[in-house]
């Protein structure tokens, strides 16, 4: 089991990247704010799951395909950014939605948001060759079973991320609240939830592994 001075400084490490505005707290925030928190909760718990896929996958040396197989990378690149249009042009052509979905919110609509979460994190072999690189320095060997300390180390970025992220949804809900009050911008989060599922899509296609 990984000692808890290793846990520490791994926990100091995640709560380092986690407060670095990235594309999870990006997508995050603007699904919060288009949405309401429930949704917003929703793409977070999709996407640390999603984490749990890449740590199961490190763990298992399932990774390492995208580093020994380049066009395995391509492929899975190349889907997660159409898959990530298709989500835009979804967002943006549908019809005005509350910014507070909470109080009437079904679970089918929760559901999706989830799974919208999840396969966006899937998706994204950068995720897979994060957890592949920051993992292993945290990891050790004759402390026990590899695979359960990477599990036991996705949890606590987990469980930073839920803290750091819960507090970014809560804040951007109260906006997306303050705009759907206001007529004419109503739909204003919306269009930036559509935006950043195109700028997620384009930074995947064309970002390299470096």
């Amino acid at each position: 089991m990984v000692d808890l001075s290793t846990l520490a400084l791994f926990g100091v490490a995640a709560l380092a990247l986690t407060l670095t505005p990235g594309p999870d707290m990006l997508l995050i925030a603007s699904r919060s704010a288009s949405q309401g928190k429930a949704a917003g909760f929703a793409t977070l718990a999709g996407i640390q799951v999603g984490t749990y896929c890449h740590a199961l996958a490190a763990a298992f040396g399932l990774s390492q395909l995208f580093l020994i197989v380049p066009v395995a990378y391509d492929v899975v690149r190349y889907a997660g950014a159409a898959y990530l249009l298709y989500l835009a042009w979804k967002t943006v052509r549908s019809g005005a939605v509350t910014a507070a979905p909470e109080a009437g919110a079904t679970r089918h609509a929760i559901g999706t948001m989830f799974r919208q979460g999840l396969l966006t994190n899937i998706l994204n072999p950068k995720m897979a060759l994060f957890v592949l690189a920051l993992f292993p320095q945290f990891v050790q060997p004759e402390a026990g079973s590899v695979a359960l300390q990477i599990m036991v180390l996705a949890t606590v970025l987990n469980a930073v991320g839920l803290v750091v992220n819960g507090a970014v949804i809560l804040g951007a809900s109260r906006l997306g609240r303050v705009f759907a009050s206001r007529g004419r911008f109503r739909r204003l989060p919306q269009y930036f939830l559509g935006a950043v599922f195109a700028g997620l899509a384009t930074r995947l296609a064309f970002d390299s592994r470096r």
